[in-house]
């Protein structure tokens, strides 16, 4: 159409009288914040685009160079509005373009003469993004006293002005029936029954609904229901992804962490840091650790790290992508800001640039993800750390004094030494080829092997022989096969599940690979008849691993090696003769080579020339130096072998064993530059680490007095973020929080607050919220209480046709938003109603599928799980969540797709969710139980389908909903009359 005749369109259209006779909006509170937003950017004093200046009356109606001019009244004759509005507007440029509620306030506004306090004049400073403004609490607004009595919380103030604004009425409250159910599934994500409900809705406790409020919040439900939400922005998956999507078997303590840190109403200003930082702001604290599986939780590719080299190219790419995984989940997750849109360009439309990015890059630039040992309980962590500590610096110690040695006596220790090494060495006439006890191979490094022999009867042992084997294979050599974590017991017991005695436990840390060197457990008085070597942490090999040794002894007080040629056994072993078998783990052979009693009495006579050569070079001090160091050492030991085997998290981690050709920095940042359009074959200038330079509450560029430390970088992001200047964070959680209750975030893209996503429906009352949120403390749980107790919160659901004129989409929440419950949520509810949910918290995630080549490229086969598996019927949140695999059922429900962020479920309506509803294999069974469930209650068909009705719906069924099922049950059975309940709308949805 052209413009000519649309603009005499509009000039009748709103001139009319109804328009002239709208309320004048507001200025101050709606004009001028509309025009500092969207407009005042590109046309103020010093940047007049267009020679157009929105900063004063005067500049506006003046109009530019384009005659873009506002004519007072007169809205239909002012290009201004026919620039802002249609399906394609021309204005603004760049960013959201306005709403149609935006296009008709500025129309009021023309419409009743430009009306502009005297004197004032838009601040250009004030043009910043609305996000990324401070946190000012705003003034609640005033109630008149006839509407007093709507207000429970101020929350309801700041709806109820927009809601007037608008001449929309806000809604009744809903019934007691519906309250308690739409409460219970929000704050624990089950239904309430039948007793519940009773007996709330004949409570006459004007208090009553608070109480309830605080009872759920109480229950330890409560955290399951909402780590889930957590998890979904997190990214949480239990298999890595990407091509192989190899099992991720320690990853569920994360998700065990945030479970207790919303029942246990963690402060978010610690929940932040914690999950950046927390191993090291928090050392003394076990969760420190587990709480960092944060920024492990996302995808991982196994190919490109362990199989491929950082030297390489495709090696360097994977790092670099792993690296903006980490920025975008605590960017978006935190900030709600899209940096990794400045990965190859400055964000078009954003304040951030090329060098934020890479600076945030940097800030992970040492960080991988791999599995990290921590002890669950306190003291456990305590005294482990401060036995490593010991042994760390008395391992420095020792070194020091080895060196001193070295100094004084190397000369005439070398050919000793020579000589000892000839003798463990293969020489061409004594040279074997049994080789030793060979596992079978694991692409696991965490996957448990053992080997033991069994001494034939009990017998006292003094000590215990054990040393690695010697195998040039992929140039690994001395040490082939030796385990990066072990423990060595003795007991009575073949299956080593009772009586079981711990001569030696290696399991708490990554130890030193001895090579060939022999490993000897002395000074015991233990009677045992088997003697068993586990490895917990396998040693590389090439691109999986293993676990070898070459010759394992145990001896009597009288020196008699009780093991020789005894009987073997092992959790798995390659058969290889002559090289690899059980049995040559008592052959008496290791080196490679037959150590013949000559041979023997020749390294004893070498050693006794070795210790003389000692004593005669260093003074006493120094040798009682040495023999103290040795002893603290043993005693260390001794106290790490003591304690409990530690747990395992996959979590961000800078020090771990080699897995293949992935390889830990040991805390030396990479060096991490700028690179042109994201190529990194082009770098760029140099960056360190920082943040976004688009706020000023801390330096954007981070100060460390050491450029290499790993953990000051993470912790000066920590600190960034949750800082209580930063505008971004407060605002972020609060909103998220609002979602998760009525569906819709008062902005509505909650990991995207700049210009590319929505602009706030009630930003006075988002910042209220936020301001409210940060100084109480961060409470979520209070923050809870604030939503739930309001009058907005408490409204029914029910559908004015008046309203939806004016608001089709209820942005300003004139009705409770009608929801469908996600898939966690509708399986844990058939679960909870079939009598068959396991309450059991914590631990490994359960499998709702059959596994097959978990060694290589897993298939997952949902199709091959049992339904009636007792295993499977705990909560959702507990279920092994694989990435690349989905579980169907829950897929069809639009269950979080855990290779993304997923800041909002989607909420679809398909006839395969109808289909997976009524024939689904889970819910045939569940219904089964359902109908058992019935029957056990009473034989009469009536009092079934009520109860079936209390169970499921949470009220009484009508009369012809009785006759109509009754007749139903009857012809189809008690089990379909289940699956139908389960299909209802109003078993899925929530009013």
């Amino acid at each position: 159409m052209p413009r000519s005749i649309l603009l005499l369109l509009t000039s009748a259209l709103l001139s009319s009288s109804a328009v002239q006779a709208e309320e004048p909006p507001d200025f101050a509170r709606q004009i001028a914040p509309l025009l500092t937003q969207k407009c005042l950017a590109c046309h103020n004093p010093t940047q007049k685009k267009g020679e157009l200046d929105l900063s004063t009356r005067a500049a506006l109606i003046s109009g530019g160079e384009s005659g873009l001019t506002v004519s007072p009244g007169k809205p239909g004759e002012s290009l201004l509005i026919d620039y802002v509005s249609g399906d394609k507007p021309e204005m603004p440029k760049t960013g959201e373009k306005l709403s149609r509620d935006e296009v008709a306030l500025l129309t009021r506004w023309v419409a009743a003469g430009l009306p502009w306090p005297e004197g004032v004049a838009l601040d250009p400073a004030e043009a910043a993004w609305w996000s990324l403004r401070p946190l000012k609490s705003p003034a609640i607004p005033r109630v008149a006293v006839a509407e007093s009595s709507a207000i429970r919380t101020p929350i309801d103030a700041f709806i109820g002005q927009a809601l007037r604004e608008r001449g929309l009425p806000p809604s009744p409250e809903a019934d007691r029936r519906t309250l308690i159910r739409r409460l219970k599934f929000d704050l624990l994500g089950l239904p309430p029954t039948p007793e519940e409900v009773a007996a709330f809705v004949n409570d006459s406790d004007p208090l009553a609904y608070e109480k309830l409020i605080d009872r759920y919040l109480d229950s330890p439900q409560y955290g399951e229901r909402w780590a889930r939400h957590w998890l979904d922005v997190a990214h949480y998956g239990d298999t890595h992804g990407y091509d192989k999507d190899k099992l991720r078997p320690n990853a569920w303590p994360y998700r065990d962490y945030v479970i207790r840190a919303f029942n246990d109403d963690k402060p978010y200003a610690r929940f932040i840091r914690e999950q950046i930082a927390g191993d090291v702001l928090f050392p003394d604290d076990p969760e420190g650790i587990v709480a960092t599986g944060f920024i492990a939780a996302g995808p991982w590719d196994f190919i490109s790290h362990v199989e491929v080299p950082e030297s390489k190219l495709d090696g360097k790419v994977a790092r670099s992508l792993d690296r903006d995984d980490m920025v975008r989940t605590v960017m978006e997750t935190f900030n709600s800001a899209t940096i990794g849109c400045a990965r190859c360009h400055d964000h078009k439309f954003d304040p951030f640039t090329m060098e934020d990015y890479y600076s945030l890059q940097a800030v992970f630039a040492a960080v991988d993800r791999a599995d990290r040992p921590f002890d669950a309980d306190a003291e456990t962590h305590h005294r482990r750390r401060e036995l490593l500590v010991r042994r760390e610096r008395l391992s420095d110690e020792q070194q020091t004094l080895s060196a001193e040695v070295q100094r004084i006596a190397g000369e005439r220790l070398r050919p000793i030494d020579a000589a000892m090494a000839n003798l463990a060495r293969n020489s061409s006439d004594k040279a074997r080829p049994e080789f030793g006890y060979h596992s079978q191979i694991s692409s696991a490094q965490d996957a448990t092997k053992w080997v033991q022999i069994d001494l034939g009867k009990t017998q006292t042992l003094s000590k215990v022989v054990f040393v690695g084997c010697h195998d040039d294979f992929n140039n690994i050599g001395a040490g082939f096969g030796f385990p990066v974590r072990y423990k060595v017991e003795a007991g009575d017991d073949a299956e080593f599940k009772t009586g079981v005695v711990t001569l030696l436990d290696r399991t708490g840390a990554d130890v030193v690979n001895p090579g060939v060197e022999p490993q000897t457990i002395g000074d015991l008085k233990v009677a045992a008849r088997y003697v068993r070597v586990t490895a917990t942490k396998l040693a590389p090999r090439q691109n999986d691993f293993i676990f070898a040794l070459a010759e394992l002894q145990a001896f009597s007080p009288e020196g008699e090696n009780l093991a020789a040629g005894k009987a073997v056994t092992a959790l798995d072993s390659i058969e290889a003769p002559v090289r690899w078998g059980k049995a040559n783990l008592v052959d008496g052979y290791y080196f490679g080579v037959d150590l013949d009693e000559d041979r023997q009495r020749q390294l004893a006579r070498l050693g006794e020339q070795r210790r003389e050569i000692l004593r005669e070079a260093l003074d006493p001090e120094l040798r009682t130096r040495i023999e103290t160091v040795e002893a603290k050492l043993a005693e260390a030991d001794r106290g790490l072998s003591e304690l409990p085997a530690p747990g395992m998290v996959y979590a961000a981690a800078t020090d771990f064993a080699p897995q293949g050709n992935f390889v830990a920095t040991k805390r030396v940042p990479r060096e991490i530059r700028i690179l042109a359009r994201g190529n990194i074959t082009s770098p760029g200038e140099l960056v360190m680490p920082g943040a976004l330079h688009a706020l000023d509450h801390l330096p954007a560029r981070f100060e460390l007095s050491d450029a290499g430390d790993e953990g000051a970088r993470r912790t000066q992001l920590a600190e960034w973020i949750a800082h209580p200047d930063n505008p971004l964070t407060w605002r972020s959680l609060v909103n998220r929080v609002w979602l998760y209750h009525f569906g819709r975030g008062l902005v509505d893209s909650p990991n995207d607050f700049g210009r590319m996503g929505q602009l706030p429906s009630h930003p006075e009352l988002l910042d209220w919220l936020a301001v409210e949120f940060r100084d109480g403390g961060g409470s979520i749980k209070n923050l809870h209480r604030l939503i739930c107790r309001s009058a907005v919160y408490r409204q029914t659901s029910e559908h004015d046709p008046e309203a939806a004129a004016i608001d089709a989409e209820n942005v300003f929440y004139w009705r409770m938003n009608r929801r469908r419950l996600e898939a966690e949520a509708i399986r844990d509810a058939i679960l909870f109603v079939s009598g068959k949910l396991d309450a059991t918290m914590y631990g490994p995630g359960f499998h709702d599928f059959a596994i097959e080549k978990p060694e290589h490229s897993p298939h997952f086969q949902y199709g091959q799980h049992d339904p009636n598996d007792p295993a499977s019927h705990r909560r959702a949140v507990y279920r092994f969540v694989v990435r690349s695999q989905q579980q169907p059922f829950m897929t069809a429900l639009d269950c979080a797709d855990p290779s993304m962020q997923v800041e909002k479920r989607i909420q679809t309506v398909t006839s395969l969710q109808a289909l997976a509803l009524l024939n689904d294999k889970f819910v045939v069974a569940m219904s089964e139980h359902f109908a058992n469930r019935l029957r056990a209650d009473g034989d009469d068909p009536t009092g079934q389908v009520r109860f079936a009705f209390r169970l499921a719906l949470g009220r009484e069924p009508t009369v012809d909903e009785v006759a109509e099922l009754r007749t139903y049950s009857e012809a189809h059975g008690l089990d379909n009359l289940c699956r139908v309940l389960f299909n209802l709308n109003e078993f899925v949805f929530i009013d």
